[in-house]
């Protein structure tokens, strides 16, 4: 009897994993859809495009994107996690992914439970930076004087709950109390701002400071990133310059609906980890200011899993509510 339950037991796994097998086989059998949750010619959407282009050669299927904007990623991320879980829908995760269920009153989806991570696919970081006329040459120096000038000194950030914003107030939060945050409609004329003069400070990604920076327009005190920029390998971390705790990436990862088959996340895993891999790939990547991650789904689902406590205690502490 004993070895009658053995060799049944033994013969039902083999046929589990030789279905879920299967499935990774026969996938993709039908076009992919890829959920970018901004409109066209964003950060997200960039990545997604160049990457739909690979997979479409690589996996004998058409991937495509379909923009789904609104309600700051809230409407596609909803959509992402009802579809069919057999691989064929996939979500372009951005960082509001884990900012989000703390910055709107609630969400109508579980970031952790509604999804299976496949990959972090890439990141960018922020720098923090100031008008060349503050006399600061360093983020402590920019600290220093924060604090000897009650009042006086003010960020720019591209829009409440941005990880720009997020940024702006754990520096304040924990170091310079009278730090004010202005709030824009976007990076370009935040950006703007700092270089006016009119907001000292700021909050962005290197990308989209990167020509004002190497301009001379804007001085670079620190990346917020663990490691130095690729772009700006001269400007130092936030931990090199004493401030380990300020530290936040934007990314972009892949995601599918909870309970897609295990066999289909590892293809997508390794297929990805192929295209991001490829030269001409990281090229492209660098261009538009991001560093090539490729990460293991189960780290990507740990690192969810934290950023969902570090923003929610930031966003609690700051009092922050969308807009």
């Amino acid at each position: 009897m004993k070895k009658l339950l053995a060799t049944l037991v033994a013969g039902t796994f083999v046929l589990g994993s030789g279905t879920d097998g299967a499935h990774a086989q026969q996938y993709p059998s039908k076009p992919v859809r890829m959920i970018v949750p901004f409109g066209p010619g964003g950060t997200v959407d960039v990545f997604a495009r160049i990457a739909a282009e690979k997979l479409t050669q690589r996996m004998g299927q058409n991937f495509y994107v379909e923009n789904v904007a609104g309600a700051s990623g809230n409407i596609a991320t909803v959509q992402a996690a009802k579809a069919e879980p057999d691989g064929h829908t996939l979500f372009m995760a951005f960082s509001t992914l884990t900012i989000n269920p703390s910055l709107f009153a609630s969400v109508p989806y579980d970031a952790v439970k509604d999804f299976e991570p496949v990959m972090l696919a890439v990141s960018g970081t922020h720098v923090i930076s100031v008008t060349p006329t503050v006399p600061a040459k360093s983020l402590k120096e920019l600290v220093e004087v924060i604090k000897a000038n009650p009042g006086k000194y003010n960020y720019a950030h591209g829009g409440a709950g941005t990880p720009g914003h997020l940024l702006g107030e754990q520096l304040r939060l924990a170091y310079a109390p009278d730090m004010v945050a202005v709030p824009f409609n976007g990076a370009g004329p935040a950006i703007a701002s700092v270089i006016g003069g009119h907001t000292p400070v700021g909050f962005s990604t290197v990308a989209s400071a990167f020509s004002q920076v190497e301009g001379g327009q804007l001085r670079a005190l620190a990346v917020t990133a663990k490691e130095r920029s690729r772009q700006l390998p001269n400007v130092p971390t936030t931990a090199e310059a004493g401030y380990p705790d300020i530290v936040g990436d934007i990314w972009v990862g892949v995601m599918a609906p909870a309970k897609t088959p295990a066999a289909i996340i590892a293809r997508l895993n390794k297929e990805l980890v192929e295209v991001i891999g490829q030269a001409d790939m990281r090229e492209r990547l660098a261009k538009v200011g991001f560093d090539p991650v490729a990460s293991t789904p189960e780290a990507f689902g740990k690192q969810i899993a934290s950023e969902l406590v570090t923003w929610r205690n930031v966003i609690q502490a700051a009092k922050i509510k969308a807009q």
